[in-house]
């Protein structure tokens, strides 16, 4: 069942749990989280990022699109990094039912003018809306140089996202609180800011999301979760198992054909993916959407 991510996330909301948002861009990733949350019971987001569309092609998704309406699992197709009205409007016409719309490093009013537009075109297609205020950080090379690994951080001003959110209509709320893109060097131990959260968490009142969801201590995950992000973002994890596996098929057994290469891939990734919906509590909640009516958008 496809529905849009404020159907997804208010049930999420109320009942305490959080849904993963796993990026994909190509069939055997596709399957690996789809598969997952159908042998689980569990919600679940599919992301992909605008360079992971313009890679897998917009026919693609007329597939996906397919498979995941035909699912009884709900799931949500949504754009993940969005910089541009025009990355908007391509997801759209694909067929998406959730998108971000990224200006966090923009002015903060540039940031509210160019997401508000957004939010004005989506919301009358009933797709939602994802802002960002602050910036996720991105592994650097400073780690081995004795500095900070993570570069690039601004952590989000509680009083910001508030504005942010009254000024903007987002429907959902990417924040900073210390965490990056990728996986973290050996020996470094990410530290969630989990204060800045609460506080965030007091002065708004939408789900909050948190991107960079990869590598990071369960426990610090788990208490983002308690204390309010319903969304977390998945990539660099389970991809790495998958690619992981396929080397070494490759190197021990050899041969080309995708159906012997990748099964056994698949099932490495799928072990990646379930242990974080059971950290999300996400699993065994798919009956709880048994009443939700699937996303239609009948006038495109």
């Amino acid at each position: 069942m496809l529905i849009n991510m404020t159907q997804l996330l208010e049930i999420a909301q109320k009942e305490k749990f959080a849904v993963g948002a796993f990026n994909i861009s190509d069939n055997a990733l596709f399957q690996t989280v789809v598969e997952t949350a159908e042998e689980n019971m569990a919600p679940a987001i599919i992301e992909v990022h605008p360079t992971e569309l313009a890679y897998a092609k917009d026919d693609f998704f007329k597939y996906v699109v397919a498979r995941l309406s035909n699912s009884p699992i709900p799931f949500v197709l949504h754009l993940d990094h969005g910089d541009t009205i025009q990355n908007v409007l391509r997801a759209i016409r694909c067929g998406f039912t959730s998108v971000m719309i990224d200006g966090s490093l923009l002015s903060f009013a540039d940031n509210v003018a160019l997401t508000k537009e957004v939010v004005h075109i989506c919301h009358q297609l009933d797709i939602s809306v994802e802002g960002e205020l602050g910036t996720i950080g991105a592994m650097g090379d400073t780690f081995e140089k004795g500095g900070d690994a993570v570069t690039g951080v601004a952590y989000t001003d509680p009083q910001d996202a508030k504005l942010f959110v009254e000024q903007t209509g987002v429907d959902t709320l990417a924040v900073a609180i210390g965490t990056a893109h990728g996986i973290y060097p050996d020996g470094f131990e990410p530290k969630l800011n989990l204060t800045i959260l609460k506080q965030i968490k007091e002065t708004v009142a939408i789900p909050l999301v948190l991107h960079g969801g990869s590598n990071n201590p369960d426990s610090e995950i788990s208490s983002a979760v308690s204390l309010g992000v319903q969304k977390v973002n998945i990539s660099s994890d389970f991809k790495r198992e998958i690619y992981k596996k396929l080397a070494e098929i490759l190197t021990t057994k050899g041969g080309w054909d995708p159906n012997n290469l990748f099964p056994d891939a698949i099932l490495a990734g799928k072990k990646v993916v379930k242990q974080k919906m059971e950290l999300f509590d996400s699993i065994d909640k798919a009956h709880l959407y048994e009443t939700v009516k699937p996303w239609r958008m009948d006038s495109l």
